[in-house]
């Protein structure tokens, strides 16, 4: 078998059993289930987990086209169903318990690119329940929205949409939205901030929340994972908690998902998208230094060239008894992980 040589300008696949000057290349990783294929593009998942039945939890993906849609698979990556009529959705992410004409609404949020706004499900079944007018970033078509990450914060309950598009200013990338009843049942949005830094050297999409220490981090590409509070009401909202992963990525910092334990320990999972790698940092930081995100293991994975991602650490029936890694693969599909596989002997289990 050849080995592919890295050139200064591209990227290679990681060939098992080749030797290079640090030995042979780790084996990548098997997903324990492949999804059935979108018709387009796959870009980013969402897992929602079903509270009666965790074995019966759905994975929702986009399917990033013109003739765009969101997905929705069960655990045996079987196709459920399909929600189309949407162009170009990039990043989706969920929120449980949303009130919602009066009762608690479990609720999925895509960016729609092509049309500059958010559009709003609600779970299981995928019923649309916004009036096709939550536009972001003032509809600037230059600024079409990609990344979303949604925020409930705890102390009240409070459900916040965080947004990233394909360009924005230096400072002030992110724009941060309220969700609420309009009154009629509806989801309605509000302007809340806008807030965090950009080197200007590509784009930021992949976003994610960590609700329970209250922090949102996000991949400038080409730069690193930067790090703000999530609370818009937060002492120093604005001001950068941290910017790790500045070294060691092929091109692009990508996918973000956060392996969460209730001891509020875990893992930060970043994709090296062009290395087909993810690279894992710890959720807490350092002893006394919360702040300083410290790479700990890099695993390499069959799913190509992935830009989103996400994990639980819930159980999810016999085929992920410690928690479900889900990442975006560009041949139109998504791969489940079982945790354990993705941990090896180096990570703890949810316990």
């Amino acid at each position: 078998m050849k080995c592919l040589r890295l050139l200064p300008s591209f990227a290679a696949v990681l060939i098992a059993g080749c030797s290079g000057p640090a030995g042979p290349a780790p084996e990548a990783i098997r997903p324990r289930v492949v999804t059935e294929p979108t018709r387009h593009d796959t870009d980013d998942p969402a897992i929602w987990i079903n509270a009666a039945d965790p074995a019966m939890s759905l994975v929702i993906g986009t399917d990033k086209d013109t003739d765009g849609a969101l997905y929705v698979f069960d655990l045996d990556g079987k196709i459920v169903q399909r929600v189309g009529g949407l162009q170009r959705p990039n990043n989706v992410d969920l929120a449980y318990g949303f009130r919602l004409g009066g009762q608690p609404t479990d609720i999925v949020v895509t960016t729609e690119r092509e049309m500059q706004r958010l559009r709003v499900f609600s779970m299981p079944g995928m019923a649309s329940v916004d009036r096709g007018d939550l536009v972001v970033f003032g509809g600037d078509k230059t600024r079409a929205p990609m990344g979303i990450a949604l925020y409930q914060r705890p102390r009240d309950g409070a459900v916040f949409a965080i947004v990233g598009g394909k360009s924005g200013p230096a400072q002030g990338y992110l724009a941060q939205y309220r969700l609420r009843d309009d009154g009629a049942g509806r989801v309605a949005m509000s302007l809340v901030r806008e807030f965090g830094a950009y080197s200007g050297k590509k784009e930021i999409e992949a976003i994610a929340v960590d609700a329970e220490l209250g922090y949102v981090y996000y991949s400038d590409e080409m730069h690193g994972v930067r790090k703000y509070a999530a609370d818009p009401d937060a002492p120093d909202a604005g001001r950068e908690l941290a910017v790790f992963g500045t070294s060691g990525y092929v091109s692009d910092h990508e996918g973000i998902s956060i392996y969460k334990r209730p001891d509020g320990t875990g893992y930060l999972l970043v994709s090296d998208q062009q290395a087909n790698r993810f690279r894992i940092y710890r959720r807490e930081g350092e002893p006394g230094r919360p702040h300083e995100h410290m790479l700990i293991k890099t695993v390499p994975v069959a799913a190509i060239d992935s830009d989103g991602s996400e994990v639980t650490a819930r159980a999810l029936g016999p085929k992920f008894p410690q928690g479900l890694f889900v990442a975006m693969s560009t041949d139109r599909t998504f791969h489940y992980y079982a945790w354990e596989d993705i941990a090896g002997n180096e990570l703890r289990p949810r316990e």
